[in-house]
C-alpha cells in the first residue's frame, strides 16, 4: 500500500476498552449488644439489604466472596461476626452463647443500621440464628438464605466433632494455643487461607464457653416452630457431610410453607464454582424485594 493510500490516523476507529470491574466499598464498622462489642463488615450500597452470617469458629472473613458478587448486583451486604468469633468480643461465661442470644444480636445489627427489615442468610450456625430470627422477630425478615442447616439429623456427628474441641480447650488448653500460635505464622493474603486461620486462632476459654453454651443449648427451632415459619426462604443442602446432612436441608424445605430448596453439588460449591448458587441467591433476594 502506497503512502498516499494509507487511511489516515483520524480515520481508524479505536476499539472500546472493556469495562472495568470495580470492586464495591467495604466500611467495617462495630456496635454493642447487651454489653458487648461485636463487628461487621458492609459491601455496596443500596436499599435491598442482605446480611450474612459465618458458620461455627469461622469468621465473617468466609462470606467476603459472596457479599462482593451480590454487592456488584446493587444489593448492600453486611457480614457479620457472631459473639465469640472474628474481631467481635470473646467472653469466658458460657450462658452468652445460645441460638436465641446470636438471633438477638442480628436484630441489634439491624437495629444499629436503621433497617426495618433485610434479607438474612447464613451457613451452618448462621443458618440457624436466621431461623431464630425468622421465629423470635419474623417483621424484621424480608427472607431467608439457609445454606446447611444444622437441625435434628446432625445432633450425633455435631457431638462426635465438636466435644474432643471443647474438651481441648478446657483441660487441654495448651494446645489450643499452640494451633493458634502456627496459624499466626501463616502468611495471609488469600482469601481462604486466611479463612481457615481465622478458624483456628482461637483462645481456649472463650473457645470452651462458645462450644459449652452451643452445644448444650437449643441448636434449632423446634420442628413443629419451623413449619410455622412463612418467610420466603431458599433452603441449600448437599450430599455426604454429616454434619450438615441432606435430609435436615431437605426436610427443612419442605416444612416451611415458602421454601424453596436447591441442592449443591458438594459442601464447597458455592466457594470453589460459585456462579451457579449465587445466582440462585441473587434471583431469590431480587424477589424477596419486589414486593
Amino acid at each position: 500500500m502506497s503512502p498516499a493510500s494509507a487511511p489516515a490516523v483520524d480515520d481508524v476507529t479505536p476499539e472500546p476498552a472493556p469495562p472495568r470491574r470495580t470492586r464495591p466499598i467495604e466500611l467495617s464498622g462495630s456496635f454493642t449488644c447487651d454489653g458487648q462489642r461485636l463487628a461487621y463488615t458492609e459491601y455496596g450500597s443500596g436499599d435491598r439489604v442482605v446480611v450474612l452470617m459465618h458458620g461455627i469458629m469461622f469468621t465473617r472473613r468466609m462470606h467476603a466472596p459472596l457479599a462482593r458478587r451480590l454487592a456488584r448486583s446493587g444489593f448492600r451486604v453486611v457480614t457479620l461476626d457472631l459473639l465469640g468469633h472474628g474481631e467481635s468480643d470473646r467472653p469466658t461465661e458460657s450462658w452468652r452463647y445460645s441460638m436465641p442470644a446470636f438471633g438477638e444480636q442480628a436484630v441489634a445489627l439491624l437495629d444499629h443500621l436503621g433497617l426495618p427489615d433485610a434479607v438474612l442468610g447464613g451457613t451452618s450456625l448462621g443458618a440457624n440464628v436466621a431461623l431464630e430470627v425468622a421465629v423470635a422477630r419474623p417483621s424484621r425478615v424480608r427472607g431467608l438464605v439457609v445454606e446447611m442447616p444444622v437441625l435434628d439429623n446432625a445432633i450425633i456427628a455435631g457431638l462426635l466433632t465438636f466435644a474432643p474441641l471443647l474438651f481441648a480447650a478446657r483441660f487441654l488448653p495448651v494446645t489450643v494455643r499452640g494451633v493458634a500460635l502456627a496459624a499466626n505464622l501463616v502468611p495471609h493474603g488469600s482469601q481462604w487461607v486466611d479463612v481457615v486461620t481465622d478458624t483456628l486462632t482461637q483462645r481456649p476459654a472463650p473457645m470452651a464457653a462458645l462450644l459449652h453454651g452451643v452445644l448444650f443449648g437449643r441448636i434449632a427451632p423446634p420442628k413443629s416452630v419451623r413449619r410455622a415459619i412463612t418467610t420466603p426462604a431458599l433452603v441449600i443442602g448437599h450430599e455426604g457431610d454429616p454434619i450438615h446432612p441432606f435430609g435436615d436441608a431437605d426436610t427443612l424445605a419442605e416444612d416451611m410453607p415458602h421454601a424453596q430448596f436447591v441442592q449443591a453439588r458438594s459442601p464447597v460449591e458455592l466457594r470453589s464454582d460459585p456462579q451457579r448458587l449465587t445466582s440462585a441467591i441473587k434471583d431469590f433476594a431480587e424477589r424477596c424485594y419486589e414486593s
